[in-house]
């Protein structure tokens, strides 16, 4: 992002006063159509073009990884709709800031200029300050344009939110980056310094960002002239960019959540892809443990008891390998889940059980299961007519164990798969033998 404008109008600069301007400045689009990879959300037809064509630039919340065009879009959007265009960031802007750039916008819409207000990463700012824009926004002092790389429906007001649409704005696909370095060796007139490998090694590199991917050009470009790189070479000169991949944020649930998904799904491959996603992004893997380990009790439970059991080792080896040796356990309790049978019958049981124990909580067991040990107890008919089912022959006596005023319920449904299997065929047994003494 450009630097901090507070809506100042400052006198235009000579081309030669200006300084230095890295290569993603002096490329950014002016309108709409030159904006790359976002068509989803801009092409002819969307909400936004057609408020663009109006006139009519509704208050926007970006939602978007880094380099995806946020920033740009919003200075389009001023340019076309013709706004005084301002910009902060909640990271090193306070409310202060806030305020002057409001008193601005009001001095400038009495004036009968609108305002178009960027703020980077407005998610970092809290509740209150969130609520300052609401009724500047509501009269129409600013129109508001925040950017932010985490799910808004989490890190923004919800007062915030209803005032503004909210635009996802997609990782730039590696077509789309490719085009970026098009448009750059056309701008500068000249061929990057890659081979055919490299250059098509390039967008990978870049993980979506075409900020990052235009700066790397840039950098190419000002390579000594003759000098072609291979992709052993490339990889060299880029040495190694970290993932997108924030452990505390949005990025943490969403790999988490591919993971136990594709551990459900019996995807072992993909499963173990977004385990290395996660540990290459600098992921606590305790944490991921912890995940396998309700994983294995949620979705797998009796159709393979081992499963928690290979979960808690792999906790047990990690912590005493260490890393990266440990991370060798992980992988292995990873790919045993992925290929175990699956049933949720426990994790149902569960639910439906403690839904009725809220329901029921009240009831009194059966008089015939409970102990007696006083002589008034056994007055009462503590312990009467109990059955001791290892003195049946078949060690099962079918008596009630529901209190009587509650119908039996059948909460636990065992899967045909694995050792659930089994499970079923003794239930079955067993109720053949209860309904058997029932009617004796």
């Amino acid at each position: 992002m450009e630097p901090l404008s507070l809506g100042l109008d400052e006198p235009a600069q000579p081309e030669h006063a200006k300084g230095y301007r890295p290569l993603a400045e002096r490329m950014r689009p002016r309108v709409l159509k030159d904006i790359i990879g976002q068509e989803a959300v801009l092409a002819e037809g969307t909400q936004l073009h057609l408020a663009l064509k109006q006139g009519q630039v509704p208050s926007l919340i970006l939602w978007g990884p880094p380099g995806c065009g946020k920033t740009t879009l919003a200075r389009v959007l001023a340019e076309q709709g013709e706004y005084h265009f301002a910009s902060l960031s909640a990271v090193s802007h306070a409310t202060a800031d806030l305020k002057k750039v409001f008193e601005q916008a009001e001095k400038r819409h009495r004036q009968g200029q609108n305002t178009l207000l960027l703020v980077d990463e407005i998610h970092r700012f809290n509740r209150t300050q969130q609520d300052l824009f609401l009724p500047y926004i509501e009269n129409g002092t600013i129109t508001l344009i925040g950017a932010t790389t985490e799910n808004p429906s989490f890190e923004l007001n919800p007062a915030l939110l209803s005032r503004c649409r909210v635009l996802v704005l997609k990782r730039l696909e590696d077509d789309a980056l490719l085009m970026l370095v098009e448009r750059a060796e056309a701008f500068e007139k000249r061929t990057l310094p890659l081979d055919e490998a490299a250059r098509s090694a390039l967008p990978k590199l870049a993980d979506g960002d075409g900020r990052y991917l235009l700066n790397l050009c840039e950098a190419l470009f000002a390579l000594p002239e003759g000098e072609i790189l291979d992709t052993e070479k490339l990889g060299a000169f880029v040495q190694h960019r970290l993932p997108v991949y924030d452990k505390h944020q949005d990025s943490h649930y969403n790999l988490i959540s591919a993971l136990h998904k594709s551990l459900r799904g019996s995807d072992v491959d993909a499963a173990l892809y977004w385990l290395a996603r996660m540990l290459d992004g600098g992921e606590n893997p305790l944490y991921i443990v912890r995940r396998l380990v309700r994983f294995a009790v949620e979705d797998i439970g009796l159709a393979d008891p081992e499963a928690v059991h290979q979960a808690l080792a792999a906790k047990e080896a990690y912590d005493f390998l260490g890393s990266p040796e440990g991370e060798l356990a992980i992988m292995q309790a990873t790919v045993y889940l992925a290929t175990a049978p699956k049933s949720n019958a426990v994790y149902k049981a569960s639910k439906a059980v403690m839904r009725d124990a809220k329901t029921h909580g009240s009831l009194m067991p059966p008089k015939h299961i409970l102990n007696a040990p006083t002589k008034l107890m056994k007055e009462e008919g503590y312990g009467k007519d109990y059955a001791y089912d290892h003195d049946t022959k078949e060690g099962f006596s079918g008596q009630n164990y529901f209190p009587e005023a509650m119908e039996r319920q059948h909460y636990y449904q065992p899967v045909a798969r694995g050792f659930e299997r089994e499970i079923q065929k003794r239930l079955e047994y067993w109720a053949k033998l209860r309904k058997e003494k029932a009617e004796a």
